[in-house]
């Protein structure tokens, strides 16, 4: 039997662990967005067009990472990393699952990716996240991120962080 620990490695975002922290990711949040605004959950045509749509190719060396956290040897979260310029670094879709949540796989995820970011050579680390998502925006706040103003114009975005890493 696996011991009951996290571990966090880089990972192909196309590896079929990845796909289906993916699948669970975009469900979850999707299901958060349609039951906030429409009072519905996400039909399964729309999940399908949204996952298909994503390219997660940026997600790859020599500019990206996708990082991959299993629990007792299990997949059970993701975070990415790429660079938008030489000192700046994105965070991406941190996901733990459910089951996993409130166990630190979330905070180790998110450490690693910032390592990984300091090792393609970012001093701070940006991302956005949607109102609804208030576990993620505590976590955030909690590792040293902080609240900016818009730098982006993603249509789901709603609040804004940084931090110099």
């Amino acid at each position: 039997m696996a011991p009951m620990t996290w571990t966090v490695t880089p990972e192909p975002f196309d590896s079929p662990a990845a796909v289906a922290l993916w699948r669970a990711y975009y469900t979850e949040v999707s299901d958060r967005y349609y039951l906030r605004h429409e009072n519905r959950r996400t039909a399964p045509e729309e999940l399908e067009r949204e996952i298909a749509r994503a390219d997660w190719s940026e997600l790859t060396p020599p500019s990206g990472r996708l990082l991959v956290a299993r629990f007792a040897g299990d997949a059970a979260g993701t975070a990415g990393v790429r660079l938008l310029d030489p000192a700046t670094a994105e965070l991406k879709r941190v996901f733990v699952r459910p089951s996993l949540r409130g166990r630190g796989g979330a905070q180790l995820l998110v450490a690693a990716a910032e390592n990984a970011a300091r090792a393609l050579g970012a001093t701070r680390m940006i991302l956005d996240t949607r109102h609804d998502l208030t576990e993620a925006r505590a976590l955030y706040t909690r590792l040293g991120y902080t609240e900016t103003p818009p730098h982006n114009d993603d249509r789901y975005a709603e609040h804004w962080f940084t931090k110099n890493l």
